[in-house]
Order: C-alpha cells, then sequence, then structure tokens
C-alpha cells in the first residue's frame, strides 16, 4: 500500500520500540513470578502490584502496538509471501500466547491459588528467551 510506505521507517521505529517493551515485561515477569512463589506471605501484596502494573502498564499496551504496527508493516511492504516471515509470525503468536499464561498465572497469584514452583518460572523465563532470540534473529537475517 503506497500510503503507508512513506510512513514505513516511522512504523517500524514504533514497532521496535513496542518490540523492546513487551520483551521487556515478557522476560521479567516469570522471573517476578519466580520470587514471588518463593516469598513470604507479608510480601504478597507488593508481588500482587508489581506484577499487575508491569501486566496492564506495560506488557498489555506494548503487545498491541506491535500487533498493529506489525501489521500495517506487512501491508505497506506486502511482504507476506517470505518464509521468515511466516515462521517469526508463528513465534510472535507463540509469545503471545505465553503472556496470555502469564496473564492467567498473575490472576492465579492475585486469587492465592498459585501451585507452580520458582524452578518452573524459571523454566519458562528460558524457553520464553529462547523464543525471542529466534524472532529477533528471523527478523535480522531473513535466512529463507
Amino acid at each position: 500500500m503506497t500510503f503507508l510506505i512513506g510512513y514505513y521507517l516511522w512504523l517500524k521505529v514504533v514497532h521496535l520500540i513496542a518490540m523492546i517493551g513487551w520483551m521487556v515485561g515478557i522476560l521479567y515477569l516469570p522471573r517476578l513470578f519466580a520470587y514471588h512463589a518463593d516469598a513470604s506471605a507479608d510480601t504478597d501484596e507488593t508481588f500482587q502490584q508489581m506484577e499487575y502494573n508491569l501486566m496492564r502498564l506495560l506488557l498489555m499496551p506494548c503487545m498491541i502496538v506491535v500487533f498493529i504496527t506489525g501489521i500495517l508493516l506487512i501491508v505497506a511492504t506486502e511482504s507476506l509471501a517470505s518464509g521468515w516471515l511466516h515462521t517469526k509470525i508463528l513465534l510472535v503468536l507463540m509469545l503471545a500466547g505465553l503472556h496470555g499464561m502469564m496473564s492467567r498465572q498473575r490472576k492465579n497469584f492475585q486469587r492465592g491459588e498459585n501451585t507452580r514452583s520458582a524452578a518452573y518460572f524459571r523454566t519458562f523465563s528460558h524457553v520464553t528467551t529462547l523464543i525471542v532470540i529466534l524472532v529477533v534473529a528471523l527478523a535480522i537475517l531473513k535466512p529463507f
């Protein structure tokens, strides 16, 4: 779409900034959950507030902006035929699914229903990190 191509670089800037914000939150929240799982009852409310703020003030807005600008970038460049992009989109959808799992987990902590260990959340964090690395590598290298 020729109208959007004039804004391509700005869309890319906004996309990257929002992606950084989303990734900061999506990488930090499982670690916060790990600390929360090991924490004493007197710090529970503090962890709940931190998790809520991270989810509502950073993760959700950034994820929404990433999806909107990502779609606009695809429309602007008409590049949906690229194999690397299909793989990247699949991985980003997996990150969105992990985001949803973390949202549900935050609510479990809020209700006092957490059944997961700190080790589980640390492993969850490593899986998320691996997916983020793959997304970035695909976006830069465009290997196929």
